[in-house]
């Protein structure tokens, strides 16, 4: 499946590795980064409405939807170290040196690393419904971190992992799609089988990602916390309304990492850009014109 009206190249990124990359519209750029378990396909109705005036680039990560799949040899292959550098080479392969950038879920950890990592390329950033990885760790404790029990099964020593979800993938994968949606419509008989095929192929490179997100991105996020690194861009994010239930003062953490920061919250389930993309369209041009 394509976004309507975008075209699609493979471009080489970080480590020779190709990605899948759609790219629509005229004007400043922006990047767009999908999350698990989805496909650059999740930015549809957000990415027809930037691309109005805007150049709108959505690739799939690598790992992911039709992107290379490399093994994870060293640790390192799905840090969202490396990540964030297959982001800066998608942009510059299609001639922009600094751009926008919008993440979700997992696209939203490599957001942030990539403006931590290349404040010079990203000029606005924002982020959907995640928490950075080191607050994400800290507030999943005792009976409420079952929530995250996908996060702790494939933090765990290659073999297993892959193993479990291999066997069962389908209803691994659309248990997420279930889950999460408030709006069973915002996501379409077609989209979510396209979820899951995509997801079903990628089941080694999906742990090996989220692996990453429980070993080296600590390792580095760690280090910027310690040295007071922070996102210098402004930066909007986006969550989920859960009231109370929530549990903790995201905008606190998240003023930890940014010190220009727009946080929302969203009337919506966790998948906002397919469940409420005028909410985020409406962010994303109230962020670029900052």
């Amino acid at each position: 499946m394509q976004i309507t009206g975008f075209d699609y190249q493979r471009v080489t990124a970080a480590d020779g590795v190709a990605l899948n990359v759609a790219v629509g519209g005229h004007g400043s750029p922006i990047v767009l980064l999908h999350g698990f378990p989805q496909t650059h396909l999740m930015w549809r109705h957000v990415a027809a409405d930037l691309a109005a005036d805007h150049t709108v680039i959505c690739p799939d990560l690598r790992g992911y939807g039709d992107s290379d799949k490399p093994a994870d040899v060293d640790g390192q292959t799905y840090s969202k170290r490396t990540m964030a550098a297959d982001v800066v080479a998608v942009a510059k392969a299609f001639g922009h040196e600094r751009f926008a950038l919008a993440g979700h879920d997992r696209g939203a950890l490599v957001a942030i690393r990539t403006g931590l990592d290349h404040p010079g390329s990203v000029t606005h950033l924002a982020s959907l419904d995640v928490l950075p990885t080191l607050d994400m760790w800290d507030v999943l404790s005792g009976t409420t971190a079952a929530v995250g029990f996908h996060l702790f099964l494939m933090a765990q020593a290659p073999g297993l992992p892959e193993q479990m979800i291999s066997a069962s993938a389908d209803a691994f994968f659309g248990y997420f799609l279930d889950a999460w949606t408030q709006n069973p419509d915002a996501i379409p008989a077609d989209v979510r089988a396209e979820y899951l095929r995509a997801s079903r192929d990628a089941v080694t490179s999906i742990v090996a990602d989220y692996r990453a997100t429980a070993t080296v991105d600590v390792e580095h996020d760690t280090a910027d916390k310690q040295a007071g690194n922070r996102l210098r861009m402004p930066v909007t994010v986006l969550q989920q309304d859960w009231g109370s239930a929530l549990g903790y003062d995201a905008v606190a953490l998240w003023r930890a990492w940014a010190s220009d920061l727009d946080h929302r919250t969203v009337t919506c389930g966790h998948f906002m850009a397919e469940e409420a993309p005028a909410d985020v369209v409406k962010a994303l041009r109230a962020l670029i014109t900052r």
